[in-house]
């Protein structure tokens, strides 16, 4: 079962994912509401989810500055980018995300996702 941790600052989007993605089968195993909450899960957590769901504009630290400090702890975490800004797709990937979901997108197109990083995992 490939694990989960979300991060982003709208408590609906956070509760949303989390139940979409539990009824088809991930294991959610964390939620954070800005990058630094983010981070500190992340590193005092025993075992890494499979997974980084990440916002971008979040208070305190955003899903960049978030993602490289998480590439930085692991170089192989597996980051999907999620932002209504396509600009910063770049910049995102820069940071280490392996994807990135323009917002509003449709969930199948997160579960999508969710799949290939899976394989890749294989």
């Amino acid at each position: 079962m490939t694990s989960v941790l979300i991060v982003d600052d709208e408590l609906f989007i956070v509760e949303l994912y989390r139940d979409i993605l539990q009824l088809r089968g991930y294991k959610v195993v964390g939620t954070a509401f800005d990058g630094e909450e983010a981070l500190k899960k992340y590193g005092g957590s025993q075992e890494k989810p499979d997974v980084i769901i990440m916002d971008h504009r979040m208070p305190i630290m955003n899903g960049v500055e978030a993602t490289k400090e998480i590439m930085r702890m692991n170089p192989r975490q597996k980051v999907i980018f999620v932002s209504a800004d396509v600009l910063v797709e770049k910049e995102a990937r820069d940071a280490g995300a392996v994807e990135f979901l323009p917002k509003p997108f449709r969930m199948d197109d997160l579960i999508e996702k969710m799949e290939k990083i899976a394989v890749l995992r294989r």
